[in-house]
């Protein structure tokens, strides 16, 4: 995201739009600059900056409280739109994270578009603005996403020898694992750039920085990066959603719209073992005006039928057959996991609509193996 903290305080408040933001401490008190927007960046105020150098270099800033609940909202909201284009995210922070798109980008049909989308996405429901770096590993995607920033979008080289000389004219600070004081040592030695360190000899690079340090920097500069996107938090919700061009009044495009987006959310819970207690319908129109109900399946969950019963219950609650209403997002999504399928009360007498739940999951897992095929 850009300028993550003062860019959702811009959006909040209209009259600071154009305005140097700075989110952190005060501008007479002993703290520092959490976030600033880039029209402060312009006097040279950046983030970890004292608030009183911040206040010094830019007066007439206008310096804000952090209010960490709003902008943890807004970064669910934002997280929730990434599993739109992949299932594997690894968030790195509040405001930054990794897709793996290896599998998925094929449906979108080439990974600028998908990144066109993406960002189009977050700007559309989100009002904010991100930078994304299209590449072919973490290291190359992050340095993409500095080189598009702000509100852009870098494909960078893919090729081994493109991807060198592409880092070579670049200064060694933009790779992970140099810092300052790593930068200033290889400095001291001449090493300023990343072709400085393709061509350096290894066995004085490890002199200088250790075995460990002097290798990865060095696989580093070269573009190499093996590690993978880890997805280490276990989902508390499933849910999808899609944005029309415009808004929408046709109930009937809007509800066959709804069920694809349930069949989705079905398909992505049945990879794994376990069932839903709660449906949700998500409805907003053109002014950004959302609506959400939930309710609680009879039994735990995870076949379409089931999901269909319940986001059709609280869509004709909501849009009645003959009512008026325009529509600009429509969502549906499960959550209240659990890993057993029964009621979790003990009975004599066998459940028939467990029974009959049980041959829905059977029914939409081969329906499930027809759609991968």
């Amino acid at each position: 995201m850009d300028a993550f903290f003062a860019a959702v305080e811009q959006r909040d408040h209209p009259e600071w739009r154009g305005k140097p933001v700075i989110v952190g401490a005060g501008p007479h008190e002993r703290g520092v600059v959490s976030t600033c927007s880039y029209e402060a960046r312009k006097f040279g105020v950046h983030s970890a900056m004292p608030s009183r150098t911040a206040c010094s270099l830019c007066p007439h800033g206008i310096f804000v409280k952090p209010r960490m609940k709003a902008y943890s909202a807004v970064s669910a909201q934002v997280f929730e739109i990434l599993e739109h284009y992949s299932p594997f995210v690894e968030g790195v922070s509040v405001d930054e994270a990794f897709l793996d798109v290896t599998g998925t980008v094929h449906l979108f049909g080439d990974p600028r578009t998908l990144g066109e989308r993406l960002r189009t996405e977050v700007r559309e429901k989100c009002r904010l603005t991100c930078s994304v770096g299209l590449a072919p590993n973490r290291l190359l995607a992050k340095i993409g996403s500095e080189e598009a920033k702000p509100d852009g979008l870098y494909v960078m080289p893919f090729a081994d020898d493109e991807v060198r000389a592409w880092l070579a004219p670049r200064p060694v600070k933009i790779l992970w694992g140099v810092g300052k004081k790593t930068n200033e040592t290889l400095a001291k030695y001449g090493y300023r750039t990343c072709g400085d360190l393709q061509a350096a000899d290894p066995r004085f690079l490890q002199k200088i920085l250790g075995d460990s340090a002097a290798e990865s920097i060095r696989r580093h500069a070269n573009g190499i990066d093996f590690s993978e996107v880890v997805c280490e938090e276990e989902e508390k919700s499933v849910s999808r959603e899609h944005t029309f061009p415009e808004d929408e009044t046709d109930r009937t495009a809007v509800r066959e719209t709804l069920l694809r987006l349930v069949g989705e959310v079905g398909r992505r819970m049945r990879r794994e073992t376990r069932w839903a207690r709660t449906g949700k319908l998500k409805l907003r129109d053109g002014a950004f005006n959302t609506i959400t109900r939930q309710a609680r399946f009879e039994l735990p969950a995870r076949d379409d039928m089931t999901f269909r019963h319940l986001a059709l219950e609280l869509f004709d609650r909501e849009w009645p057959e003959g009512g008026r209403r325009t529509v600009r997002l429509v969502g549906f999504g499960v959550a209240d996991f659990t890993e057993t399928r029964a009621d979790p009360e003990p009975s004599l007498f066998p459940s028939p609509l467990a029974a009959a739940m049980e041959k829905r999951e059977r029914l939409a897992e081969v329906l499930d193996r027809l759609h991968l095929k």
